[in-house]
């Protein structure tokens, strides 16, 4: 099952001896192969160096395999969360550890999702310049299961990704407010006006709660507008709940 969480049948340190005691078995058969030569006398650093050689060779092999099977997890539905258990850290340590799982970027939009499933994921699109809000963003999205996640960082470059041939028509768009070159409000007007573009749900989430900017939002024609919330939990929450109404509760319109 997607996202389902690792769960050892035996303790961590049961799987530490473990893999200490494979790890050293083959490094000790490699460091042979590397001397090609009957085991050097006792106060001969050969024996020594040879297999502190092969160790750091392993260790290296042993980050570019995990790279991989973290890349995998995600593709498979699984979030920071579970990826960072599995790893014996917290989400945060997964996501500083194996950065961009969950294809955001800061630059020009790329349609390279990283996140894939038997049946499509949901293609949303972030219009957000805050990186530290993106990344919690799209690490609520996570949690909740497969989403190809675009994040751009204003108006101009989310014009550019939504009218580029052959870009998916995204299934749900994050929208902040206050950004450089085009704001959230002159982009959702842009959208709005838009016949090809106009039907695809706007979610409004900023931190401003002027009622001029709420006003102003729903004027545009804005699907919902949320405020970010200070705290971590709260904003983790309206985000998945954003999710949960408009991508599994609301019925979509066909493109």
């Amino acid at each position: 099952m997607p996202g389902k969480d690792f769960v050892p049948r035996i303790t961590p340190q049961e799987t530490a001896t473990i893999a200490d005691a494979a790890v050293g078995r083959l490094a000790q058969r490699l460091a042979h192969r590397l001397l090609e030569a009957p085991s050097p006398p006792p106060d001969d650093p050969a024996q020594a160096l040879a297999l502190l050689h092969v160790l750091d060779h392993l260790k290296q092999a042993t980050e570019r395999l995990q790279q991989e099977a973290a890349v995998a997890a995600a593709r498979a539905g699984a979030g920071y969360p579970q990826i960072g258990a599995a790893c014996g850290m917290t989400r945060q340590g997964a996501r500083r550890r194996w950065p961009g799982l969950f294809n955001h970027s800061t630059e020009k939009p790329t349609e390279h999702p990283t996140m894939t499933s038997p049946i499509r994921p949901f293609d949303v699109l972030l219009v957000e310049d805050d990186i530290a809000d993106a990344m919690l963003i799209e690490e609520a999205l996570s949690e909740r299961g497969a989403r190809n996640l675009v994040q751009v960082t204003d108006g101009v470059a989310a014009l550019e990704h939504l009218r580029t041939p052959g870009t998916p028509r995204p299934d749900l768009i994050v929208l902040d407010l206050n950004m450089p070159r085009m704001n959230g409000r002159d982009l959702l007007k842009v959208l709005k006006g838009d016949d090809d573009l106009q039907t695809i749900p706007v979610v409004v989430l900023t931190t401003s709660t002027a009622p001029d900017d709420v006003t102003g939002a729903y004027s545009s024609h804005a699907n919902a507008y949320v405020t970010k919330p200070v705290n971590l939990e709260e904003f983790e929450r309206a985000v998945q709940s954003i999710d949960a109404f408009y991508l599994d509760t609301a019925t979509r319109p066909r493109p």
